[in-house]
Parts: structure tokens; sequence; C-alpha cells
């Protein structure tokens, strides 16, 4: 096959990929879950099939046929973020079709020409890209590093910068397994009249009291957005932006990412309401999870590998070939985890990482380690 100059281009970065271990594909599931984010296996719960059946059943659209500014704004919609907002302490909430849209919808929405992004150096794409296409200057910090944050604020104002601030963090990192210091940041964003912006992509319903998060102690504060994916541990699909019902205004009427997208499917609307009931009414969930956690921490420990403290347990390998090589034998051996490379982590970090899910049970983790100890020759008990 003859290709035109700009397909052979393609093809010359498809290769450089290749050659450097980073050659992305789409693999089917297979083996014992220790990749997904199914953190409290809710995407196949019974309960969760239920209530998307009868929502059908009573005529509920699986499509909402239009942005929310049209024909698509639905009474599922309205009636999540109102429950949404009285779950999570929050003024007021708006739904969103995913994590990734949602942060960029922030991002490119509430800083304004003239404001300034301070965000952490590992924070996720989705809010590295809205802060690089919004209209605020940004600034990078060290990571988890109050004392970066506040310098970097304090040079900004010194330098004649009038503007709002915008501290953008997550509260779990998704590829470390480390928590953000949201006290500190906190404290910082009212000592210096700042707007905390946190992604609780990983935290929402896993942690806080009934699965509400790690920011539930500080919502409702003015000065506090947070972003819950509705993808991860709640087992649907979407996001909830929670703040004040004025940014929250705001947001529908300057968000491009809202004002000119198809409204989510209200029965991810459904599905997201009943995974806030179960967080609720099943908090055996949250505690068997945490269980997990702890048992697989202390494993990883005694094997004298570093602890995450999390339900994200990475591996750090360097190398993008090993770590490729070491996941392939993991999944030969029936375990679905994936190796991780930059751009995705630091260039020199490749990594495996192991998710910790309510789909594993502790004599599976045991197994996983054992075998990842065999591969590596390390860690062997």
């Amino acid at each position: 096959m003859n290709l035109t100059p700009n397909l052979a281009s393609y093809v010359s970065e498809l290769r450089a990929l290749k050659d450097d271990n980073r050659l992305r594909s789409l693999n089917p599931r297979a083996g014992i879950d220790f990749s997904s984010n199914d953190y409290l296996a809710l995407t196949s719960a019974p309960r969760m099939r239920r209530a998307i059946a009868a929502a059908l059943e009573a005529g509920t659209p699986i499509g909402a046929s239009g942005s929310r500014l049209l024909r698509g704004n639905c009474a599922e919609h309205e009636i999540l973020e109102y429950e949404a907002a009285s779950f999570f302490g929050a003024d007021a909430a708006l739904f969103f079709g995913g994590g990734y849209v949602a942060n960029f919808a922030v991002l490119t929405t509430l800083p304004q020409r003239g404001d300034l992004v301070v965000l952490d150096s590992l924070v996720h794409a989705s809010t590295r890209e809205g802060v690089r296409a919004g209209r605020a200057e940004f600034r990078e910090t060290i990571h988890n590093e109050s004392q970066s944050v506040e310098d970097t604020i304090r040079s900004w104002r010194s330098l004649g910068g009038k503007g709002r601030v915008w501290i953008a963090v997550e509260s779990l990192y998704s590829m470390d397994g480390d928590f953000a210091p949201l006290d500190e940041l906190s404290a910082i964003a009212d000592r210096l009249d700042a707007f905390l912006i946190v992604d609780e992509a990983h935290a929402t319903g896993v942690y806080g009291e009934q699965g509400r998060g790690l920011t539930a102690p500080y919502e409702g504060r003015e000065n506090l957005v947070v972003v819950h994916t509705c993808g991860k541990a709640l087992g649907a699909v979407g996001a909830l932006v929670t703040a004040t019902g004025v940014l929250r205004d705001f947001m529908i009427n300057r968000c491009r990412s809202f004002i000119f997208a198809t409204a989510p499917s209200p029965l991810m609307a459904v599905a997201v309401r009943e995974a806030l009931s179960i967080l609720q009414e099943e908090p055996d969930r949250q505690q068997r999870l945490t269980n997990l956690v702890d048992f697989t921490n202390r494993e990883v420990e005694a094997r004298g590998w570093r602890p995450s403290g999390s339900q994200i347990v990475p591996h750090i390998v360097g190398d993008n070939a090993r770590a490729m090589a070491l996941a392939s034998a993991l999944q030969s051996r029936g375990f679905d985890i994936r190796g991780i490379r930059p751009p995705t982590v630091p260039p020199g970090t490749a990594r495996l990482r192991m998710s910790l899910t309510l789909n594993v049970s502790e004599d599976e983790v045991s197994a996983l380690l054992d075998a990842l100890a065999e591969e590596t020759g390390t860690g062997v008990r």
C-alpha cells in the first residue's frame, strides 16, 4: 500500500512509539481484575441492573436527544443533581458526560483572563488540557508540596497578578496512589483568597463518610469546586461537579462543553442515583474495600516494597520495555494488570498499576504479589 506523505508521517510517529515501547493497542478483558476502577464492584451489581431495567420499563429514554439547554434536559438529570448536592453536602451540582469533560469544562470556564491556575505537577491530563485551553495563566507546582503552592501564588501576586487564583489538585492520585494534603491546601486557599478545585475521581465512593470523598469535610465552602467522577467506584458513566449555585449557573451559561454537548443518557443519571443510594444503604462495601486495602498494604510492606496506603498500588519498574514484559508475564499467569508508560507517568517511571476492587479476594491479591515477586526476583518471602 502506497501512503501519501501525510499518512506516512503518522506511520513514522507510530513506529517511533513502538521503538520506545510506548505503542498502545486495545485489548479485551481477560483474567482476574487488577486494572479496572470498579472499586466497589457496582458495574454489575444486581441493584444497578434492576434500577436500569425499571427505568426502561417506566419509559426513561436511552438517549437525551439534545443538549440540556434544548430538549435534552430530563427529569432524571435534575433529580440526580438535587440528590447529589444533598448527598455531598454542596450547594449545587451539575452532571456531565464523563470525568474528562467535567475537568476540562471547569478549567476552561471558571478561571478567567487575568486569573492564575496553580496545578499540581501530577494532575490528570483532563485538568492539564483544560488549563492549556483556558483563558487564565497557569503554573505547575511540586507534587503534593503545599509550600510550593503558596510560594507560587505569592510570587505571582508580587509580580502584579491581580485576578483570582485557582488551585487544581486530585484528592487521590491515580498513578501513585497518594493523597493530596487537603487540610493545608484548603487553609492556603482561605488565607490567600483562592479557589480550590479538587478532582475526586478515585476517592468518591471509597473515602469519607458513606463514600462522600476526601473533600467531604470542606464541602459547602464558597471557594471549593469538586469533580466527582461516576465511572469508577460509582459503577456508571458521567461526572458531577459540585459548587455554589452561582458557579453552577455560570457554567450553564458559559461552559461550551455543557452548552454544545448532547446531555448524558438519562439512564446513567438513574444509575448514579442508585449508586449513591447503595453507598448509604450498603456501607459494608466501603468497609470490605478498606479491609482489602489494609491487607494488601501489609502484604506489600512484608515483601519489602513500598505500600501506597490506598487502593491504587503502583510497582515502579522504570524501563518501558521491562514494564510491558512484566505486565505480559503476569497476564499469561491469569492476572489482568497493565503496564503504564509515559506520557501517562513521567519518563523513567514506567510501572505496573495494581488496582484493588471488590472483584478480587485476599487470596487473589496474595497470588498476584507472589507471581510479581517470582517474575522480578524481589520480595520473595
